[in-house]
């Protein structure tokens, strides 16, 4: 009777740490980028953000509410499509992952914010700068960076008043990203004494400009902006070079503010006419930029392009709001994700009550000597 009880105490202890450990948490955190297509530099770039934190944060071991959790990535491709963009929502929503980090562009996120306010799953956007994001007031919608109306003003005070130009031609892509940084330029230049000369369009798959040039340069322009992203901005550049634009500057946000950059221009000259603009300090002059960034070229050698360093904050500000919440249900710790206080690599993070990013900062950069550099 005595070995009887014995097996059965030791059975309950058994079966005990057996429930213990199947209440070991699964946290799913979603992540959604262009992962094919020509954007594609960029949405490795951005998963591998996300990759790195969630690693990092396994190895150290992360706690929510006296649980030990194992955070798991559940990486989606939008291809930088919005119809693609809000399907992906929509499945993470009925995968019912526990928060998302993403998307990288305005024209996905921006639909795909809706559906995730809809299911109640809150998402931090690391990349998509188009002010329109937060206009609908969704509780569940973050970004971790400035928006468009900072960095194209920037850009177009830069232009009037550091370079003293007088006559600039604007190009955009017509996606919600290079049509918003676009018309801020094109609204503060213009405030700024600077006369817009003519307006273009294209489209984010084009890669044959000479047309357009050729009616640009007819009204001799001495800048060019151009609203969208760097597999448009190399060939134009080049385009730029054949037809003799030698001496324009060329202005574009961060859609174009990147390494990769300097191999589309395939060695134009043009490349040193750049200036181009990314919400945020330069990586030497983030808090932990320095660091991290070494981690990140030995994990993933070559690949750096922008905004990796703000997706593994977000992914890191979601689970520190989990933490602060001791749930990872976004029924509970939404309200802790809008207090957040979080001193992360890129800055300390901290959110407007509409869910953008308090005191926003850019920098400007150049192209010098086929190096990406920091004007300010």
């Amino acid at each position: 009777m005595q070995m009887k009880l014995k097996m059965t105490v030791v059975a309950a202890i058994a079966a005990a740490t057996g429930v213990a450990m199947a209440q070991d948490m699964i946290v799913k955190i979603g992540h959604v980028a262009p992962m094919s297509g020509a954007q594609a530099t960029y949405g490795r770039d951005n998963e591998n953000g996300a990759r790195m934190a969630i690693e990092e944060m396994n190895a150290e071991g992360v706690m929510i509410g006296g649980k030990k959790v194992t955070l798991e990535l559940v990486a989606e491709d939008d291809a930088a499509d919005p119809r693609q963009g809000a399907a992906v929502a929509q499945k993470l929503c009925d995968a019912k992952v526990n928060g998302v980090v993403g998307h990288l562009n305005s024209g996905t996120t921006i639909p795909a914010s809706k559906i995730y306010n809809d299911c109640g799953i809150p998402m931090v956007t690391p990349s998509a700068t188009n002010p329109s994001l937060t206009k609908p007031g969704y509780k569940t919608t973050f970004r971790l960076l400035a928006n468009d109306n900072t960095l194209g003003a920037g850009l177009a005070l830069f232009a009037a008043n550091g370079l003293k130009l007088k006559r600039i031609a604007i190009i955009d892509d017509r996606t919600a990203y290079g049509q918003g940084v676009a018309d801020v330029f094109k609204k503060t230049a213009a405030a700024n004494g600077i006369t817009i000369v003519d307006e273009q369009f294209t489209t984010d798959k084009s890669v044959d400009f000479m047309s357009i040039l050729t009616a640009i340069k007819a009204k001799n322009p001495d800048g060019i902006f151009f609203g969208g992203m760097d597999a448009q901005a190399g060939p134009m550049l080049r385009q730029m070079e054949q037809l003799g634009l030698s001496n324009v500057k060329y202005f574009g946000g961060d859609g174009i503010c990147t390494m990769d950059l300097i191999k589309q221009t395939a060695g134009a000259k043009t490349l040193e006419n750049v200036v181009c603009a990314e919400g945020g300090t330069s990586l030497s002059k983030m808090p932990g930029g320095a660091a991290w960034k070494k981690r990140y070229d030995a994990k993933y050698p070559g690949q750096f392009q922008v905004y990796a360093p703000y997706v593994y904050d977000a992914t890191h500000v979601l689970v520190d709001a989990m933490k602060r919440a001791g749930s990872a249900d976004p029924k509970v710790y939404l309200s802790k994700l809008a207090e957040t206080n979080y001193k992360g690599i890129t800055t300390h993070v901290q959110f407007e009550s509409n869910g953008e990013l308090k005191n926003p900062a850019i920098t400007l950069y150049s192209y010098k000597d086929s190096k990406k550099t920091a004007l300010n």
